[in-house]
């Protein structure tokens, strides 16, 4: 356990996830972890939380864990790029309170973290979707790190591992399995609880990236481990054999930006000096909110002092139209450039893969 281990209040099973061995497995960890609260449900269906208002229905869902079992619609894996080939759902929600969570607006509902217990049914769809893919499988300039499959498009897994197992499940699978072909786990953290991780057999099968940010931005990643404490939990991966990666999300111009950037940098640099063959990727992501995401954060964080200004950005419309609110280009384009000529200098060791 880390200063940042989360603890839900309750956790809610319904009945078909009892019924599983992994979910009985997570019972028992809620349960060892100190968790009072357990209730075993008697259908399948997850009751009302309350809340009188956004705020109040949002504290009792960040409260809460539910063991459920993911529907076939969550089974089945989608294209995830410019991250990876796949997406590969171990759970959804996350315990961490950050100001600008980008699953706000995307998931229906209060933000109830759900584990899935079917772990086994979700995992059995990973051999058929070896060797496809458009992103890393087949391509020239990624090619080498083999299908990839993202684990935290909807989660933060690490932050709830303690409390599943999944992620270590699913690491010992990719690492000791054969698939059909070579392949990559990667996921996406922003906490340090990786003592479980550090002897698996990953077969450097899993890349752990961790999500870092300039020091003015950290006061808006409530429940997350602190920075230095993630960079801490890199090294030590890193040592291990695990490829690792920085995810520098979301990029945002802050006053004194480059000092505090360029700092976050140097202090990557330490936390990897000496790593025996060194596998570091770096994935730079710039802040951008959807109206609904918007109008959601501020229900949630009524006094945030988070920028979301319409009138400081541009409109981005995605492929099915939605509009994302950007940086405008000359910010996006300083941006852009300085961070390539910072990661050359003072990280030579990462290999860029994206800017968004």
């Amino acid at each position: 356990m880390t200063r940042s281990t989360w603890l839900p209040k309750r956790v809610l099973v319904t009945r078909s996830a009892a019924e599983l061995p992994h979910g009985r497995q997570i019972v028992d960890r809620c349960a060892a972890a100190g968790v009072e609260d357990v209730q075993l449900l008697r259908t399948d269906r997850l009751p009302s939380l309350g809340g009188d208002d956004p705020r109040s229905a949002y504290a009792l869902a960040k409260s809460t864990l539910a063991v459920v079992v993911a529907p076939p619609s969550k089974r089945k894996l989608q294209p995830i790029p410019p991250s990876a080939d796949w997406r590969v759902d171990l759970a959804e929600g996350c315990p961490a309170h950050c100001q600008y969570c980008y699953l706000a607006g995307s998931l229906g509902g209060p933000p109830i973290t759900r584990a899935y217990a079917n772990l086994d049914e979700i995992l059995d769809a990973v051999p058929q979707h070896v060797g496809g893919g458009a992103v890393t499988s087949g391509t020239e300039e990624r090619g080498h790190e083999g299908t990839t499959f993202e684990a935290s498009c909807y989660t933060d897994p690490l932050g709830i591992e303690h409390l599943t197992g999944s992620l270590s499940a699913a690491i010992t699978r990719f690492g000791t399995q054969d698939l059909g072909g070579p392949v990559q786990l990667r996921f996406t953290t922003k906490f340090d609880g990786v003592d479980p991780l550090l002897a698996l057999p990953h077969n450097g099968r899993t890349r752990v990236r961790f999500s870092v940010n300039a020091a003015s931005v950290e006061r808006f990643e409530g429940g997350t481990a602190r920075s230095q404490d993630r960079l801490s939990a890199l090294g030590r991966l890193a040592s291990a054999g695990y490829p690792v990666g920085l995810t520098i999300a979301p990029i945002m111009p802050v006053e004194g930006w480059r000092e505090e950037y360029a700092a976050l940098l140097d202090a990557v640099s330490a936390a990897v000096a000496g790593v025996p063959q060194l596998d570091l990727t770096a994935e730079l992501i710039t802040h951008r909110f959807t109206p609904k995401s918007k109008e959601v954060l501020l229900g949630w964080y009524p006094r945030t002092k988070l920028e979301m200004d319409e009138d400081l950005r541009r409109q981005k419309r995605g492929k099915f139209g939605a509009v994302k609110h950007v940086y405008p280009a000359p910010v996006m384009n300083e941006l852009r450039s300085w961070f390539d000529e910072a990661l050359a200098t003072r990280l030579p060791e990462a290999r860029f893969l994206y800017w968004t």
